[in-house]
């Protein structure tokens, strides 16, 4: 057994790792886990249908709490067709953010002790999930986003449940630019538009965890009329990353019920800053309009 293996796994991949990832996909675990034992089978099952609770233990301390051997945890995790217990531990990190529930992150917060240490762990993920973001976004691939967008003949945001609002956010700050930008985010109009792409299109897909029906549906019908596919999520493991022609990440971490949209809404004011610096001069017409409406336009109040 190689030296550090025993050592609890370091959920804050590098940029390098994450691309790793992205261009390896998670081995078929289900065909995978029919070929192990039936012994062995029952020995990974409940580190697989719960996630969060194993994630962060060491190889010994993950054999000791199922009641086996760290070598039978090492050739379980290697006939699943990961190289190392540390490539494991970073899908069991992808699996318990992919079948996150309101449940297990209500669960995870509000340990520290009283409310002023449960607001200031809210506020801390918050920082965290902007912070991870900032550390893996390329600025070179939201260039290559805004030109797309730019040549697009039709941009296409399909979204749903709560993802819907940055959506809408997202055609609105675009269709300032004059953009062919069009939200859809019920299934009939995301069948609509999706029927209706060509291969001169952009969609733009939004959703998080599992991912929702109507979302990962309308964007392969999408991708199979040839249009260029972007995905938005918060895991590699998301379908959109398996569907999609690139993904952008970005964590939907919380300490409450509910997803925390910081992070995602701070990418999409990344590619709404990126568009309007790529035709500046463009984009500076359609501002000084802006301009003289806000300060004189009949919509504002007036004391």
């Amino acid at each position: 057994m190689s030296r550090g293996i025993d050592r609890p796994v370091n959920l804050n991949n590098s940029l390098a790792a994450m691309k790793s990832k992205a261009q390896s996909p998670a081995p078929p675990l289900p065909e995978r886990i029919d070929q192990l034992s039936i012994k062995r089978q029952e020995i990974i099952r409940p580190i697989l249908e719960h996630p969060r609770e194993y994630v962060l233990l060491s190889v010994r301390a993950l054999a000791k709490r199922l009641g086996t051997d760290p070598a039978t945890i090492v050739r379980i995790v290697r006939g699943l067709g990961f190289e190392s217990y540390r490539d494991f531990q970073h899908h069991l990190h992808e699996l318990s953010l992919a079948f996150a529930t309101s449940l297990d992150t209500m669960r995870a917060g509000g340990q520290d002790g009283g409310m002023p240490g449960y607001i200031r762990e809210a506020l801390e993920q918050e920082i965290k999930n902007l912070q991870g973001l900032k550390n893996s976004l390329d600025a070179r691939r939201l260039l290559t986003l805004a030109k797309r967008i730019y040549t697009a003949r039709k941009i296409i945001l399909i979204a749903g449940d709560l993802a819907a609002y940055l959506a809408n956010y997202l055609e609105y700050q675009t269709s300032v630019l004059g953009l062919p930008v069009f939200a859809a985010t019920s299934y009939g109009r995301i069948a609509h538009l999706a029927r209706t792409a060509t291969k001169q299109d952009l969609v733009i897909a939004i959703s998080f965890r599992r991912g929702l029906r109507q979302t990962v549906e309308g964007a392969q019908l999408a991708r199979s009329k040839g249009a260029y596919c972007v995905g938005i999520a918060d895991t590699f493991l998301s379908p959109l990353a398996r569907i999609c022609d690139e993904i952008f990440l970005a964590s939907v971490e919380s300490t409450s019920f509910a997803a925390s949209y910081t992070a995602p809404i701070a990418l999409l004011n990344a590619v709404i800053a990126t568009c309007a610096q790529y035709r500046r001069a463009e984009t500076m017409v359609v501002v000084k309009e802006m301009a003289e409406e806000q300060r004189k336009g009949f919509r504002w109040y007036t004391a």
